[in-house]
């Protein structure tokens, strides 16, 4: 993928809809990585990451300027952009497209989410992210560690 930067063509306000609970500001989408994670500029210029894997919204610069020098760093392109991961998950056949992203089988929250056996795959990014999102803001309550049963049904 690496043109994080790339993110035009997606609407922001449907990839947030499932996490305005988390997210409730207007913001801008500016990058994105392979496994759906969002960098959003809000209104006073600041840069967040939406962290989809563990739902979790956290300020990474203080500018759009600042937030594109640290993306040059090794440092930071893996930190952000999982480039490491992205590369060794291409090798295997695991290239998303400008629409998609990689996910899992087990959503990476769980603790069965680590295992070797979780199947990473090609999946929509706009479904990706609102079916993380859903979970999220069901689990958003539930402390580190407790056990979760997780019932599928449609939204009223």
């Amino acid at each position: 993928m690496e043109n994080w930067f790339g993110v035009d063509h997606l609407d922001v306000e449907r990839l947030l809809v499932e996490w305005r609970w988390l997210c409730s500001k207007p913001m801008t989408l500016i990058a994105r990585n392979a496994y759906a994670d969002l960098f959003l500029r809000d209104d006073s210029g600041e840069i967040y990451q939406l962290d989809v894997a563990v739902g979790k919204l956290a300020k990474v610069a203080g500018s759009e300027a600042q937030f594109r020098e640290l993306a040059a760093t090794p440092e930071k392109r893996n930190e952000w952009f999982a480039e490491v991961d992205e590369q060794a998950a291409a090798a295997r056949g695991l290239k998303p497209n400008a629409t998609q992203c990689i996910g899992f089988s087990v959503p990476l929250v769980f603790a069965q989410g680590g295992s070797p056996s979780n199947a990473p795959y090609v999946v929509d990014l706009y479904k990706h992210n609102s079916f993380l999102g859903d979970l999220h803001r069901q689990i958003s309550d539930v402390p580190d560690g407790a056990k979760v049963r997780l019932v599928i049904a449609p939204k009223p």
